[in-house]
């Protein structure tokens, strides 16, 4: 059986950590683990999971939580509620059911004092983690057979009716995500027809059906040059000549959002040694599988611009192909003789100390998983025997994740965002005197998770901002400040300064708010909006040159509605609790803030979520910022036309239920026959309540609430639904810990502020 481990390190040499990982959770199997009935109740939840897939995309997380649920024993005790036709909501019967939901969520924190998850979705994150492993040649020493085999089972499940693999487990099928999967089934043993229900076969089809690989979009691109099944003059250029540019330089890879910087560096070593793995058996029967003409009779530099109408998502004018074309034109001929060849050394040199650095800052986790095995693979290369990828080596199974669905590579873990969102909810409940030990080491790990110090050395020479104070969004190893979580972290820390240390433990020194506060206050641009990881201080126009096809705004940082409104709700509370501290400069940051949020209000009264779906989500973030910077229904246009789009788009059973694809069409798109989804449910019921609904009335809220009391299960969890999670506009993230997390903070404010406060 599978089982989680938490904050366990080992007696690996080349693993290490800056706080004994607190927050560290890892997948191991034990064959001898598990009574034949623990083993037949995963067995049952992977065949429900199976059998239901076309309906319910997303995994339940359930593997972890009947483990975790086993160890502490946990039995509901309270009775299921039932509201029926026509009958009044009470506080008791409200309450009951927020009662059960907080003990089941409370059962199910880890020792360290975290909420364990999964943070994946996306079908393009594995693949190239088991092209990595396998180039290197430790396939079989990283992944046993049970790892094939999970890894097997995520993929079967996740195909789509028409053979192809989508972006994430709710899209349509996509040639990037197809051709990926289809190369892991092969590297992992499945013959050209093999597969569970014909699955190499029928992916195969969709591929050649639609032209073959060589339109797959600008990172399938790579790792097919890699491998050797398509040529690197047919990708955009990567030169890493541009890293030993003047960092002045608009286009200098110091001006690009984090992400893509990291990226492009690794990237930029694989293409500037134009690396192809030895070109095995193997890769030969894939060039014939995926490619529609021989390979030695394709034309590479007029495929450099193909992309599958699938992958197209964002667009770009004409003249922007023709620079890329130029690039190559007019650098790759001459960088790779003499003498230019020298100057192409020097700039591989400087990708690799940028590399390196990054590894070292983040213990090897990477900055994510796309990355990670990015820069894996550029280390492998540089030095196949060195210890920088013993060291990445070591970190692989950071990001290796298990559920009833089989298993995958996560973004990077949600462990930070997860448990403060967690414990503000559990603080709602108001029911502290029954779950303090809980609070108490959910409070522990966010005081050890917070980042104590700034990248090292001269960390401003390799692009990073100061990170001391801040939290991320995982654990403190992966050591990349996001001002969203800072805001979160530091909330929770404001809250619990409040509370008798007897129940919720010792409360954090001021000096390292202030760090937090610092850190905050850097990340807000001149519009008064707040970015996530780094200032926004870049042209727009380099977006122009964005490679990917499949994403949007990856370019630069960007500054964001959902990081903005959690600023203002921290600051707000924290000039409450210390006044003295930089008063002047909170309020500017405060009042700004405000103006941000009502210039980007869309028409129809909602703001748009770039972090999760999508419009509902984005204004209750919205509409608790300004309820907390003093603004009301009654003197504050944007509260009111908010909350008309969201009594306007309420589906007949109560709730709300918002389609994903509103992210990639950027306007409101419900879900299919107008069903609900639980969670928006909960984010448009807490957006109502700030805005002050139960005063004026209260009927949507008791409608929402009834749908949410009567969904709840046996044993206090609630069922997964749609994904909710979103990156960049076009691709999903899975968040499971969302329906026990909102459910109870949306029951817990209506208990309080509408049952308990008419």
């Amino acid at each position: 059986m599978w089982r989680l481990k938490i904050a366990q390190g080992g007696n690996n040499p080349y693993l290490y950590s800056t706080n004994e990982y607190v927050g560290r959770q890892i997948w191991e199997f034990d064959p001898d683990a598990g009574t034949p009935e623990e083993r037949a109740e995963v067995e049952q939840a992977r065949l429900h999971f199976h059998n239901s897939r076309s309906k319910v995309k997303p995994s339940g997380d359930l593997l972890w939580r009947m483990q975790f649920l086993r160890e502490k024993n946990f039995k509901q005790t309270i009775p299921r509620v039932k509201i029926v036709d026509e009958e009044e909501i009470t506080h008791e019967k409200a309450s009951a059911t927020l009662r059960r939901s907080v003990y089941f969520f409370s059962a199910l924190q880890a020792s360290d004092g975290h909420w364990p998850a999964e943070n994946s979705g996306a079908l393009f994150f594995h693949p190239p983690l088991v092209i990595c492993l396998f180039i290197t040649g430790h396939l079989n020493i990283v992944f046993s057979t049970e790892h094939r085999k999970e890894i097997l089972r995520y993929v079967y499940n996740h195909q789509n009716e028409d053979g192809g693999w989508g972006l994430h487990v709710e899209s349509h099928s996509t040639m990037l995500t197809t051709v990926l999967n289809y190369i892991c089934m092969r590297i992992l043993g499945e013959g050209p027809d093999g597969g569970e229900n014909n699955a190499c076969a029928r992916g195969r089809k969709w591929i050649l059906d639609r032209g073959g690989a060589i339109g797959v979009s600008f990172l399938g691109k790579i790792w097919l040059s890699v491998l050797g099944i398509y040529d690197w003059s047919g990708t955009k250029p990567v030169p890493p000549e541009l890293l030993i540019l003047p960092s002045f330089l608009p286009m200098h890879p110091a001006k690009l959002w984090c992400y893509f910087r990291v990226l492009y560096m690794a990237t930029s070593y694989l293409y500037g040694r134009r690396f192809v793995a030895p070109i095995t058996p193997l890769i030969r029967q894939l060039r014939e599988e995926l490619l529609t003409q021989p390979y030695g009779n394709i034309s590479w530099k007029k495929a450099r611009h193909l992309c599958a109408e699938e992958d197209l998502y964002y667009s770009h004018p004409s003249v922007i192909d023709l620079l890329w074309d130029g690039l190559y034109i007019l650098t790759e001929p001459f960088l790779n003789r003499w003498p230019l060849n020298k100057l192409r050394e020097k700039a591989l040199k400087t990708a690799m100390k940028h590399n390196h650095y990054e590894d070292e800052t983040s213990r090897y986790i990477t900055i994510g998983c796309v990355e990670k095995v990015l820069s894996m693979l550029a280390s492998w290369v540089e030095d196949p025997n060195g210890e920088y990828f013993k060291k990445h080596l070591a970190r692989v199974q950071d990001y290796i994740w298990v559920a009833e669905d089989g298993m995958k590579m996560q973004s990077f873990g949600s462990q930070l965002w997860d448990t403060t969102l967690g414990i503000q909810a559990l603080l709602a409940s108001n029911l502290a005197n029954e779950i303090g030990l809980v609070l108490m080491k959910g409070h522990d790990f966010i005081k050890r998770s917070q980042v104590k110090d700034d990248p090292s050395g001269d960390f401003h020479s390799m692009y990073r901002h100061f990170s001391k104070g801040s939290w991320t969004f995982s654990e403190q190893d992966h050591g990349w400040q996001l001002s969203d979580c800072t805001t979160e972290g530091l909330m929770c820390c404001l809250l619990f300064s409040q509370m008798p240390q007897e129940i919720v433990g010792e409360k954090v020194e001021p000096e390292r708010l202030y760090d937090a506060v610092n850190s905050i206050l850097s990340l807000q641009s001149k519009n008064g909006g707040l970015a996530a990881w780094e200032p926004a201080i870049s042209a727009k126009w380099l977006e122009l040159l964005n490679p990917f096809e499949f994403l949007e705004d990856i370019i630069i940082e960007h500054e964001y509605v959902e990081c903005t409104s959690s600023a203002i709700k921290c600051l707000v509370l924290f000039k409450e609790l210390y006044p003295g501290h930089r008063t002047e400069e909170i309020q500017d940051c405060i009042t700004n803030a405000v103006r941000y949020l009502e210039s980007v209000q869309m028409t129809d009264g909602s703001w748009y979520g770039e972090w999760g779906v999508c419009f509902i989500y984005s204004t209750w973030f919205a509409h608790v910022a300004l309820e907390a910077a003093g603004k009301s229904y009654e003197d504050c246009a944007a509260i009111r036309k908010g909350v008309a789009f969201l009594l306007q788009i309420q589906s007949p059973d109560g709730g709300w239920g918002e389609s994903y694809l509103s992210c990639p069409r950027k306007i409101y798109t419900p879900l299919e026959g107008n069903r609900s989804n639980l969670v928006q449910t909960a984010w448009a019921m807490m957006a109502l309540i700030h805005a002050g609904q139960a005063k004026r009335d209260p009927i949507p809220l008791h409608r929402a609430a009834k749908l949410i009391i009567n969904s709840q299960m046996e044993n206090g969890d609630f069922p997964q639904q749609e994904i909710t999670g979103c990156f960049k506009k076009n691709c999903m993230l899975h968040y499971p810990n969302y329906r026990n997390i909102f459910l109870i903070w949306a029951l817990a404010e209506y208990c309080n502020l509408v049952l308990l406060n008419p």
